[in-house]
């Protein structure tokens, strides 16, 4: 059925006007559609095989570059004054307002991967979305990951990091960073949330407002791996915890569960996952 999968690349504004890339899936006879959030400094192309997945079982799947990502990069990252709130605040949005024009009348739905379920309640049109799927979804909390990955954490944050913006003035793939290029308010932001279990918490009454997490309700179904370092089950606690009015439960699956050796923090979205991946089409389509 692959082959009545057809793939299209689409540009659009950000709630600012930043131009924005995103590749859209459909199948013959959709049911639902589905907004892939990525993680911090993945891009869009590495949900392909997702998206071709859930298309496949009947989906619309729109996954999406932030800015300062990929095919949203723009031209200068170091100057780009981009920040880490900006992703849910301006992105997500119209994201979200794509995939609906993309799909008119189908029941809109978000499948987030690590920070893209951060952000669910700075997006001031939340309430279209009936169900949301995270992935490997924790607060950034250096405490609360696993021991042997904080040092590793500490010399990212404090030597690596500091290092790579005083030389090329972003964050850029290399030393032990492998994913994209980062700008560096986002950087400094995202390192400022992970020094304290609040996370961004404390931001929400002043740099994060006006917010929305308090007035999410759609219902939330969280997968966490216990060989996941980052996102732990008390990470993914905290979290949860920002979206006080959603229903929410938390699913933990060992690799040996679901046929693997090893899923970590983005093996759950890699291909080869498809145990995982009807757990997260029958969520999502409302079968169970």
């Amino acid at each position: 059925m692959t082959e009545d999968i057809t793939q299209t690349t689409i540009r659009f504004a950000a709630t600012d006007g930043w131009e924005l890339e995103a590749d859209i899936y459909t199948s013959p006879s959709p049911k639902i559609a589905v907004l892939i959030s990525a993680g911090t400094g993945f891009p869009r192309q590495f949900y392909t095989g997702l998206a071709m997945y859930l298309a496949r079982q009947g989906a619309v799947v729109l996954t999406y570059d932030y800015r300062g990502i990929g095919g949203s990069k723009g031209k200068d990252l170091a100057r780009s004054g981009i920040d880490y709130p900006d992703w849910g605040r301006l992105d997500a949005p119209a994201a979200l307002n794509a995939l609906e024009e993309a799909a008119p009348g189908l029941p809109l739905t978000h499948l987030c991967h690590s920070v893209g379920g951060h952000f669910v309640g700075l997006m001031p049109n939340h309430s279209k979305i009936t169900r949301h799927a995270f992935v490997s979804v924790g607060t950034g909390y250096f405490g609360g990951h696993h021991l042997r990955n904080i040092p590793s954490e500490l010399y990212f944050w404090w030597v690596l990091g500091p290092y790579l913006l005083l030389r090329y003035g972003y964050i850029k793939p290399a030393g032990g960073w492998r994913g994209e290029a980062l700008p560096p308010k986002l950087f400094k932001t995202w390192r400022r949330w992970s020094q304290r279990r609040s996370y961004f918490q404390p931001d929400l009454a002043t740099k994060l407002a006006p917010h929305h997490y308090d007035e999410v309700t759609a219902p939330i179904r969280s997968w966490i791996f216990p060989d996941d370092p980052i996102a732990t089950p008390s990470t993914a606690s905290d979290l949860l915890k920002c979206y006080p009015a959603a229903p929410h439960e938390v699913i933990i699956r060992t690799p040996s569960q679901v046929g693997v050796t090893r899923i970590g923090h983005e093996g759950a979205l890699r291909k080869g996952r498809d145990a995982l991946w009807a757990e997260f089409s029958n969520w999502l389509m409302g079968a169970s």
